[in-house]
C-alpha cells in the first residue's frame, strides 16, 4: 500500500465555506473515491489555509486516472478550484504533488 500525503493552499477568505463544504461531500464523490481505490483519506486545514491531505492506495497514479475519468470528479473540482491558491491553471487535483515519505514507524 502507497502512503500519499500532499499540501495545497486554501484561501484565508474561504475557509470557513471549505470546512462547510467538506461536511457535506457529495456521496456520489465518497463513492468514486472509494471506487478508484482512495483509502483512508484525511484532510487537514490549518487556520492559515495550508491543507495537508493524506491518503493510502496501491497505485496513486492509477488512483488519479480513475478519478480523472468520472464526471462526479470534474464537477467537484471546478467547485472546488475557486477555493485553492496557486493552482496555476490546473484543476486541485491536478495540483496536488506528493510528498516524499522519510519516516515510517510500522
Amino acid at each position: 500500500m502507497q502512503r500519499v500525503c500532499f499540501l495545497l493552499k486554501v484561501r484565508a477568505d474561504r475557509l470557513d465555506e471549505y470546512r462547510a463544504r467538506h461536511a457535506v461531500v457529495w456521496p456520489e464523490m465518497l463513492d468514486a473515491l472509494t471506487a478508484a481505490g482512495w483509502h483512508n483519506y484525511s484532510l487537514f486545514l490549518r487556520e492559515d489555509g495550508l491543507l495537508v491531505g493524506y491518503l493510502e492506495t496501491e497505485d496513486f497514479a492509477a488512483a488519479q486516472a480513475r478519478m480523472a475519468a468520472t464526471d462526479v470528479n470534474a464537477r467537484w473540482q471546478k467547485e472546488m478550484a475557486p477555493f485553492f491558491e496557486s493552482l496555476e491553471g490546473a484543476r486541485p487535483d491536478e495540483a496536488m504533488r506528493p510528498l516524499t515519505e522519510v519516516f515510517h514507524l510500522a
